[in-house]
């Protein structure tokens, strides 16, 4: 028997940009790599309405095989997966953990008593959002752990630093692409800098794959870049992404998701040294402090986030100086330590002593 059986989208050898197949393959790679191909297995949640009696037989099969299940889902995974496995567990009474991805939790669970109530009855729910972790305990929870969004990483060292000194400044984007991730801001705004300045004094690397409803119009995107804008395609999430982010002068993150949690692609900048010129969002102070390892804006204002470029470009030294603040917090988001709140409560009921 496995002591952990991991269900959620994990689409191996497929492309996507998506932080629930991210955080997914963290936990998958974290759980393998410390237990060994012995004690863990996974079903992979990637497209289970296309077949849905074959994918009940799966959840079956794993609740069978597993000591532990831990499940990671969406909207709609969150409407099905806590009740077929406590149905499934009347039979096999296994532990069951739920980690949770974003931060659209609470307001979704405000309106679904019958999920809510679901929830409560799993032995772990973990929230990489520490404020979350709270609002959840207010609603009730006594079952909830704060387990930070994690990444096997490479952190760069202060000597491997690049501090960008001189015209064009490089920003880029590194997450989905649509419209409401702000792409079509960040553009505008790299056009309105060198536009104001009469010169090509910044450019915009744009790093994704487009959502399916968003391709025909990035399409037409593409056909107007000036040769300062370019679609780099899609770099997965690895320890070669850091290297490569790390010749940026900057991340943009102009997402106009006011339900974003612990974004994937900020700890991809932390191990960069990327300084992160960041919309507003209700969990993220968590994530960005503004003057201290990025700047935050109104993510509906899209005049001052054409200010904060323009700013920038002049005076380069505010985000420089930002870069070994970013380096500094990269740590406290390795696999090791995400993984190892898993491993506790995989063992035992018992919170473990940090996530209090």
């Amino acid at each position: 028997m496995y002591k952990v059986g991991v269900c959620g989208h994990l689409a191996f050898g497929e492309q996507f940009n998506s932080g629930q197949k991210d955080k997914t393959m963290s936990v998958y790679s974290a759980l393998y790599e410390s237990l060994g191909p012995d004690e863990v297995t996974f079903l992979d949640t990637r497209n289970w309405k296309k077949s849905p009696v074959k994918f009940a037989f799966q959840c079956v099969k794993l609740a069978k095989e597993c000591k532990n299940i831990v499940i990671l889902a969406d909207f709609n995974g969150i409407r099905v997966l806590p009740f077929l496995f406590e149905a499934l567990n009347v039979f096999f009474k296994r532990k069951l953990h739920f980690s949770f991805i974003g931060g659209w939790l609470i307001e979704f669970l405000q309106k679904r008593p019958k999920i809510t109530k679901a929830l409560k009855k799993l032995d772990c729910v973990y929230t990489e959002v520490a404020l979350m972790k709270i609002e959840l305990e207010n609603l009730g929870f006594t079952n909830v752990y704060y387990m930070p969004n994690f990444r096997k990483m490479r952190i760069l060292t202060p000597e491997e630093l690049y501090i960008p000194e001189s015209e064009p400044y490089k920003f880029c984007t590194f997450s989905r692409i649509r419209y409401e991730k702000g792409i079509e801001d960040a553009i505008e705004a790299v056009r309105y800098v060198n536009r104001t300045l009469g010169r090509v004094a910044c450019t915009l690397d744009i790093y994704g794959l487009p959502d399916d409803d968003y391709k025909e119009r990035f399409n037409e995107l593409q056909k107007s870049f000036e040769p300062f804008i370019r679609y780099g395609g899609f770099v997965d999430s690895t320890h070669e992404s850091f290297d490569f982010l790390s010749t940026y002068f900057a991340l943009l993150f102009p997402t106009k998701y006011k339900d974003e949690g612990f974004p994937g692609t900020i700890i991809d900048a932390f191990c960069a040294g990327l300084p992160v010129i960041s919309a507003d969002w209700k969990y993220r102070e968590e994530a960005v402090v503004d003057g201290v390892n990025g700047i935050v804006y109104n993510g509906d204002d899209q005049n001052k986030l054409k200010e904060i470029l323009l700013q920038t470009v002049q005076n380069p030294d505010v985000l420089n100086q930002m870069r070994i603040n970013n380096l500094n917090r990269a740590g406290e988001f390795s696999s090791e330590l995400g993984v190892a709140i898993l491993l506790k409560t995989l063992e035992s009921s018992t919170k473990p002593e940090e996530t209090l």
